[in-house]
């Protein structure tokens, strides 16, 4: 993992709320409503469903999720007009590993 991205998301994690939406991933079916869910195909929560629990405005929450996917904490999946987040478990390791090393 580059520098770089380890402070993309060092940014990131700088927010409370986006750690909130990792926590939240991290068990979906515990954190969302079971409608709001596409865990048959296994590809995340919808973008409505993380703005409700979360509370803020649908452009923040987007804003939000849009970042942590650029910096690769998130995956985005579409499925017709719906966008559905799930966490990138690959990176999330690589980035607590890199962290452990270097610090």
């Amino acid at each position: 993992m580059e520098l770089k991205q380890i402070v993309e998301i060092g940014k990131c994690l700088s927010n409370q709320t986006r750690i909130e939406i990792l926590e939240w991933l991290k068990n979906p079916e515990a954190n969302f409503s079971i409608n709001h869910l596409d865990i048959s195909n296994n590809i995340g929560v919808c973008v409505g469903t993380i703005q409700e629990k979360s509370g803020l405005s649908q452009s923040t929450i987007s804003i939000y999720l849009g970042n942590m996917e650029r910096c690769g904490l998130l995956k985005m999946t579409k499925n017709g007009k719906w966008s559905y987040f799930s966490r990138n478990e690959e990176v999330i390791e690589e980035f607590l590993k890199e962290i452990q090393n270097k610090l």
